[in-house]
């Protein structure tokens, strides 16, 4: 549903997202701090340098080396990252932030994303997501929601459709990552889309949706009805 401009009289800027941590049942996320999360990190994902193909940095050689970018990303002043925490062993298995933040037009991305072997394909993923949609849309009032990923980068791709997020088109030649032309993919989720999409991803975490073996037993997108 577009909206009209007396629908926007009212519309003020959203507030920019706070370093405070989100909990759920899965996962806690937490303010990154390197100083705090960095050995769990390195642990997570030392040896796997896979996860960083699609990323603008790693992977690192060593815990110093990644110790040194936590640090940069916990002062940015244009990001604001949260450590994935899984529970019940409350250990670090990724990261993610919100970024490109525009209050003013209440428009944000989630991005910078990095999951560990461990963490990917799992609940506690998922939970993280859907974590990071409800706060942006529930307690921060904005009204896009944005998804952006390298346009070859088809688990992202994927997994932006199976969240409930919009494909919007490819934006060719639109950055250069690591001395690689990146052509860039849009996803979106708006705050009137935001209702259905929060049914369906309750329902799908709600423990009734596990078999004793923890298997599914609906798929989030059976759910959601989102496949394009």
């Amino acid at each position: 549903m577009s909206e009209t401009p007396q629908e926007l009289s009212s519309w003020k800027p959203a507030p920019l997202p706070r370093r405070e941590p989100i909990s759920g049942r899965h996962v806690l996320l937490e303010p990154l701090d390197a100083e705090l999360h960095t050995a769990d990190l390195w642990q997570a994902v030392q040896g796997h340098d896979e996860v960083w193909d699609y990323l603008a940095d790693g992977p690192y050689a060593s815990e110093a080396e990644l110790r040194r970018a936590l640090e940069e990303k916990q002062a940015s002043s244009s990001a604001v990252f949260f450590a994935i925490l899984t529970e019940p062993n409350g250990r670090v298995e990724g990261y993610a932030s919100y970024m490109r933040m525009d209050p003013a037009n209440g428009v944000i991305e989630v991005g910078n994303i990095l999951m560990a072997p461990s963490l990917q394909k799992t609940t506690a993923a998922t939970e993280a997501m859907y974590l990071m949609a409800r706060h942006v849309f529930e307690d921060l009032g904005y009204r896009r929601y944005e998804w952006k990923c390298n346009a070859n980068n088809a688990p992202s791709r994927r997994a932006a459709l199976r969240y409930g997020f919009i494909f919007e088109g490819i934006f060719r030649q639109h950055m250069i990552v690591k001395g690689q032309n990146r052509d860039t993919a849009w996803f979106s989720m708006l705050d009137s889309e935001w209702p259905a999409r929060k049914a369906a991803f309750d329902a799908w975490l709600d423990p009734a949706n596990f078999d004793a073996a923890g298997k599914q037993l609906k798929s989030l997108v059976q759910l959601s009805g989102c496949t394009s």
